[in-house]
């Protein structure tokens, strides 16, 4: 550090708090393909939101409508514990969700399910009710009991655990029968073990209660489920999607009827019948008058307004438009009539588009049956399954309309056979979707489903028979699973070896899941997870498995540790090691060869291709998710069947250009970029050039001049600076500094460029330069009354001085003494230069983040009592200020500039249990075909005599194929353009590795792979294919 005194002065990065660096954090888009985004918000986003956005939507009044009312300010969310959840919700829906009650009935695993992501939500209170007892034959699906718990209440052995979860939350039990009465104490209730009869009734008091009360009854049946949803006569839902408003950046407007509206820029998300306004328009001003204005003939760049703009005054330049979001009002039914006039289903697979009507008659039929006789169907009786059959086909004969001409019998029996099993998967994909109907009940955030959904995983289900005394039970802790499954399968969930990769969000619910599921829990069963992360404050909402105390320790350890008590046959291990190529001699190849299976519960794209690429060299199957706020995606890989998750990538995000985010910022994604960008320079990468010139100053200056490029003369520049006219060694200077600093960006440059391009500055082809979407700033006075203004010296005083390790005086953060500091500073005045060289080049793209050490980074962002986010957010406000941009506040600034990725426990849960019973229309690997040979990318040819490089050549021959090129890595064995490579035909291959690429075989890898680029006899090019040599 830089201090008063004469020897070894350092220069330090300001302080990073006390929170530790390291492991995959949530920074990246871990979604590729959206496919089941509608199981949390019924076909429609949940992204990133602002605090707007979000209001009651059952209309009952219970849910207060203001902060005061909910028992506080903003501040009373906690945003270093809900971060993730506030960029899907918002604060207003947060609040809502903290003012609601909730019943819960029926704790069986769909109502633990349930009632776990209520209380990591951070509702008021959940009420949780139970007649019954725990049983043995509940510990497969509830994460909750052990085996001390049998014979318990049910409620009232799950509240313990529950709490622990969250202490904000208030747990309590009924455990006598219900009354209609009690419900009104509730904003939504949930019942997951209720008969028909009694639903009917609840829900007729529910829905005319006044103010209504949400109603949601859930089932899960085996390899089926369901879902009803009752929010009353009338509900508002305010935000149908959660995303931002779509926004343009207009170009023209013509003086038609109607007026054709022309965007520039990006695509426009408009559709005929949105609602916009206008703003900020020249010439047009008359658009400028804050209506509501209808959009028809939507294109991608254009549309029109039902508006005669024929006598307005013409169009100049500028403006934006803006969506309206419109709130939408919808008719529940209750379920009386929604169960003969049921509406239209939502669908979770085109391919089973009847399904839905069978599975609403079947739910019926099992109730019947229950009722009728006193039990449920039991697993593999015939008997049982024809009667359940009979009830069906008396229900849907006994309909007017809409009858099914023959009823799927063999899905019936299927459906009579696992009746009684709560599986651990489907409860908890269920208990994502319920919860996350809660949420929506309490809020109106999100389109609700409307009114049932079914579910169906048949396809899960052995494909030959399985014998009826397979299915019987053997009084162990996984009975319900065999009832579906059969007792062979168990054994073989029990003996496998399995790989988890990652024990943040996704890992603690996969962890979970496959415990319960006795997956590795046998004697030859063993589980690895690793995770180099540690845990953080923000992981306890969605990280289940994590507690209060569990802060600072690491992630895989803690999680195992969970999982066993969960169940204690469990057969964990647990490392703090990425699995990434420097890892390769811990996970070794004979590691790999021995998997039966391995998890991805990643959160970048980079590590799941990693282990995307081994999976596919060893031939093992991969489970992949992944989640964005309210969407989830899931992706079964299986080899030769499917696929690679790497078969398929996503577009790159579009950067701006350099230009736009450094001198034409038109939206505050580019002011933040800039401000990140500004911030790295200033705090971190200065003071590591300064300290390495401190190190060797000769040394340093000779390569900085010998370097000759701009890069290494600013690198130059910015350390004399530093050292010299910027050097601080009293508090005094860094408030000087950060004073100095302020003008410099939001004035002298700002005029400077307006100096260089004048606001009527035209192009060399005559059109206007400040045409959109360049906006034309204006320079920011500063003013030391103007709190933003004096926050960003404090932050900017604060971190200088603990870069150059100066004492941080307490009067800093008082506002009238640092004003007056502040005025002490002698601010000198600006001469605009002629001839600067302003880059305007669009083609130019920013700086590539991948250049940003993005752990550290995203880390110190994360914590908001060091004041980078202070400085950050300030930089991007005042540059926002400077363009006239709307400004954000510094938790959607920390959102934007530390990329964190939005996260609820309820998509979290759907991600982690689809995948594990079910596998959408799989999608074959590409097929490359040579005469009588096919091969896809799963294939290879293993060769193990180690040939000569002669005989392979003379090999591929007498296949028909020519081989332009054989390389290892990037280094070429063989090229057949280079005369000098036939000296090489007679060399053994393995010895052309290590001596040509240099190369030994390491000791955890059994042998050398080569790839081949060939030719067939037409001289059409062929893919790689790709050689192993076993040492």
């Amino acid at each position: 550090m830089v201090s008063n005194s004469t020897t070894s002065p350092r220069l330090m990065r300001p302080a990073a708090g006390k929170r530790p660096v390291g492991g995959e954090v949530d920074r990246v888009d871990p979604t590729k393909k959206q496919k089941i985004d509608f199981l949390s918000s019924e076909a429609t986003g949940g992204g990133a939101t602002t605090a707007n956005g979000s209001g009651y939507g059952c209309g009952n009044g219970k849910a207060p409508m203001t902060a005061a009312a909910a028992g506080g300010s903003s501040q009373d969310i906690d945003e270093d514990l809900h971060s993730r959840q506030l960029a899907v919700y918002g604060r207003e829906t947060m609040r809502r969700l903290f003012a609601s009650s909730v019943l819960v009935s029926g704790m069986n695993g769909l109502g633990a399910e349930i009632a776990k992501n209520l209380v990591l939500a951070g509702v008021k209170s959940v009420t949780l009710h139970d007649l019954g007892n725990v049983e043995l034959w509940d510990l497969s699906s509830n994460f909750i009991f052990s085996e001390d718990d049998v014979g318990k209440n049910r409620a009232l052995a799950s509240v313990q655990k529950l709490q622990e979860l969250n202490n904000s939350v208030v747990i309590s039990t009924l455990t006598a029968e219900l009354t209609k009465e009690q419900l009104s104490d509730f904003q939504v209730v949930v019942f997951t073990d209720i008969s028909l009869e009694k639903a009917i009734e609840f829900d007729d008091y529910c829905h005319s209660h006044q103010p209504p009360i949400a109603l949601i009854k859930s089932e899960v049946r085996g390899l089926f489920g369901s879902v009803f949803c009752d929010f009353g006569p009338e509900f508002t839902v305010f935000d149908v999607d959660g995303e931002d408003p779509h926004t343009g950046i207009i170009a023209s407007i013509s003086n038609d009827n109607p007026a054709l509206v022309a965007c520039v820029d990006e695509r426009l998300e408009f559709q005929d019948g949105d609602l916009v306004v206008f703003s900020e328009i020249l010439g047009m001003a008359e658009l400028n008058d804050g209506r509501q204005r209808k959009v028809k003939n939507a294109s991608p760049y254009s549309f029109m307004i039902e508006e005669d703009t024929t006598n307005y005054n013409t169009y100049e330049k500028g403006g934006i438009v803006t969506q309206v979001k419109q709130p939408k009002v919808l008719n529940f039914k209750p379920l009386r009539e929604a169960l003969k006039e049921p509406g239209d289903f939502l669908l979770s697979d085109f391919s089973k588009f009847d399904r839905p009507l069978l599975l609403h008659l079947a739910f019926q039929a099992l109730d019947k049956f229950i009722l009728e006789l006193g039990r449920f169907p039991v697993a593999g009786s015939e008997e049982d399954a024809q009667k359940l059959i009979s009830l069906v086909s008396d229900i849907n004969n006994s309909l007017e309309d809409g009858r099914i001409e023959e009823i799927d019998q063999k899905l019936i029996r299927s459906f009579a056979f696992g009746a009684r099993a709560v599986l651990n998967p489907m409860a908890a994909m269920f208990g994502g979707i319920v919860g996350q109907e809660v949420v929506k009940a309490c809020s109106g955030k999100f389109h609700p489903l409307f009114q049932f959904f079914y579910f169906d995983s048949v396809e899960s289900l052995p494909s030959d028979p399985l014998d009826p005394s397979d299915l019987k039970p053997l009084n162990s802790r996984y009975d319900a699973q065999i009832s579906v499954f059969g007792a062979k399968l168990q054994k073989k969930l029990e003996d496998a070896k399995v790989f988890i990769v990652g024990s943040g969000a996704l890992g603690c619910e996969f962890l979970k899941n496959v415990a319960l599921m006795g997956v590795c829990c046998g004697n030859q069963g063993k589980l690895t997870i690793t995770d180099d992360d540690v845990i953080e404050k923000s992981n306890l909402s969605r990280q289940f498995l994590f507690r209060d105390l569990n802060i600072g320790q690491a992630k895989s350890t803690v999680a195992a540790s969970a999982a066993s008590l969960i169940n204690p046959n469990l057969h964990i291990e647990a490392l703090q090691n990425r699995a990434s190529p420097e890892t390769e001699n811990v996970f070794d190849d004979t590691y790999w060869e021995n998997l039966s299976v391995v998890i991805n519960a990643l959160d970048n794209v980079d590590a799941r291709l990693y282990i995307d690429q081994r999976c596919l060299y060893f031939q093992k199957p991969l489970l992949e998710s992944g989640t964005l706020g309210a969407k989830c995606n899931t992706q079964t890989v299986i080899p030769h069947l499917t696929e690679n998750y790497g078969a398929s990538r996503d577009p790159p995000e579009k950067q701006a250009p350099m230009c736009t985010v450094h001198s034409f910022p038109h939206n505050i994604d580019h002011c933040l970029t800039w401000a990140r960008s500004e911030f790295e320079g200033l705090l971190e990468k200065t003071p590591a050039e300064v300290n390495a010139y401190l190190t060797s100053p000769s040394e340093y200056t000779s390569a900085m001049k010998n370097a000759g490029d701009a890069q290494a003369r600013d690198n130059l520049e910015h350390v004399l600076e530093c050292l010299d006219k910027e050097r601080c060694e009293t508090f005094q200077d860094c408030v000087t500094w950060a004073r100095l600093r302020f003008e410099d960006y939001f004035a002298n440059r700002v005029k400077q460029l307006t100096f260089t391009f004048p606001e009527d500055a035209v192009t060399s082809n005559g059109t206007p330069f400040w045409s959109a979407p360049k906006r034309f700033p204006l320079p920011l006075q500063f003013s030391a009354d103007d709190p933003t203004h004096l926050q960003f010296v404090m932050a900017g005083s604060i971190l200088r001085a603990e870069t150059f390790g100066i004492l941080i005086p307490d009067w800093v953060k008082t506002p009238k003494k640092l004003a007056d500091a502040v005025n002490n500073v002698e601010v000198p005045d600006f001469q605009p230069k002629r001839d600067v060289d302003i880059v305007t080049d669009e083609k130019a793209t920013s700086l590539s983040t991948a250049s940003i050490d993005d752990d550290a980074v995203i880390s110190e962002l994360d914590d908001d009592t060091n004041y980078h986010m202070d400085l950050i957010a300030g930089l991007a406000n005042m540059r926002a200020g400077n363009y006239s941009i709307p400004e954000v506040d510094k938790l959607m600034a920390k959102f934007i500039a530390g990329r964190i990725i939005p996260a609820i426990a309820t998509s979290t849960a759907m991600a982690t249990a689809l995948p594990l019973f079910s596998i959408a229309e799989p999608v074959p690997p590409k097929v490359i075909k040579h005469q009588d040979m096919n091969w896809t990318v799963w294939d290879r040819w293993i060769v193990r005599d180690n040939p000569t490089l002669k005989e392979l050549l003379l090999w591929l021959k007498s296949k028909g194929l020519s081989a332009s090129s054989i390389s290892y890595g990037s280094c070429f064995l063989y090229n057949s353009m280079i005369p000098s490579h036939k000296d090489r035909l007679g060399r053994k291959m393995v010895d052309l590795v290590r001596e040509v690429a240099k190369t030994e075989l390491p000791p955890y890898r059994r042998h050398f792979d080569i790839d081949v680029s060939c030719e067939d006899d037409e001289d059409n090019e062929l893919i790689f294919l790709r050689f192993l040599y076993i040492s």
